[in-house]
């Protein structure tokens, strides 16, 4: 996806914003817009789609497509090797499915309780065919350290920093280190993890992902230990999925935390909340969430998400306003 400039329309506003930084001693930089989708499950009834020529991302292209950056949950293997891990389900989709990830996503988050169902050999596979898709990852490697690294992504002068964890079984799906797999939820990795981004990394804006949670439940004391303490080690954003549900979004210290988007490409579910997912936005600055709000997306049948214009959803601005339920695409600052 191709940044978008953005230009003042006249020098009087130029000098306007000159003026107004250096009375506020606080840096005024440009902004990038992210978008987050979440559980992402390219197997099943979604692969015999896409196999039959449909693109499940098709009612959220638009969304994805005017965004900077737009980063989703891949909630499966993508390979063609391996034996099924002993467990109830396991999720390992065709290497086709790639073309429509590429097409839509700039980043997918390994970090989760799938992308190991097929065992180490699919997941080498998988990231080789992400590697030569072009198709950039985080929360996963080919073993601890690499897993645990974070994606830097430098946009209009900015460095923003992506990490993902699992905090979910089985935990055989753990990198080591001499092994490959995901980044596990280890409290006081995850916080070293955050410092190296700032601090070694150089980054102007972290955001760790998580998945998290008990399924079909409200975000749990866990959860929130977890993201007070990652935003206390300098996380300035936190996002989260893996329930199946949406849970609750609240500020701490004015840093946002949204504690599961949901499901985004996901068949097997009854009509309910698990077919209710949010497409997260977020324009932010240096060390600075300047908007956000979230789009729903209703599933369908077939497992295919579907954009619900006038549905209410969480949405709202700077952490010193209240979060509200206004639908996210009126009076929304992403046009």
């Amino acid at each position: 996806m191709m940044f978008r400039q953005r230009f003042f329309p006249s020098l009087i506003l130029v000098f306007s914003v000159a003026v107004a930084q250096a009375q506020s001693d606080q840096p005024i930089s440009k902004t990038i817009d992210l978008a987050f989708a979440g559980d992402i499950m390219l197997a099943d009834t979604p692969g015999e789609r896409i196999a039959l020529g449909e693109d499940p991302f098709g009612d959220f292209a638009e969304v994805l497509r005017k965004v900077d950056l737009a980063i989703g949950n891949l909630e499966c293997v993508v390979s063609t090797t391996g034996e099924p891990f002993d467990k109830p389900y396991v999720y390992r989709a065709h290497p086709r499915v790639l073309e429509l990830v590429q097409k839509h996503l700039d980043v997918v988050c390994l970090a989760n309780n799938h992308t190991g169902d097929f065992g180490h050999a699919a997941f080498l596979d998988q990231l080789q065919l992400l590697e030569q898709k072009k198709i950039q990852y985080v929360g996963g490697g080919r073993d601890c350290a690499h897993a645990r690294k974070p994606l830097i992504i430098e946009r209009n002068g900015m460095r923003v920093a992506l990490l993902a964890y699992n905090d979910f079984k089985p935990r055989a799906f753990e990198a080591g280190p001499n092994w490959p797999g995901v980044a596990w939820a280890v409290d006081a990795q995850v916080t070293a993890d955050i410092e190296a981004a700032r601090t070694i990394h150089r980054a102007d804006f972290v955001i760790p992902m998580l998945h998290w949670g008990w399924e079909y439940e409200p975000a749990n004391d866990r959860q929130k230990q977890l993201a007070k303490l990652m935003i206390d080690a300098g996380a300035d954003m936190i996002v989260g999925g893996h329930p199946h549900v949406t849970q609750e979004v609240e500020y701490y210290k004015g840093k946002l935390i949204v504690f599961s988007i949901g499901n985004f490409i996901f068949d097997g579910f009854d009509p309910g909340p698990s077919r209710i997912g949010w497409v997260l936005r977020t324009r932010i600055g240096k060390q600075q969430l300047v908007a956000w709000d979230t789009l729903v997306a209703k599933i369908d049948d077939r497992g295919l998400p579907l954009l619900q214009r006038d549905e209410p959803s969480p949405s709202g601005t700077t952490a010193d306003q209240p979060i509200d339920s206004r639908c996210g695409m009126k009076d929304s600052p992403f046009k």
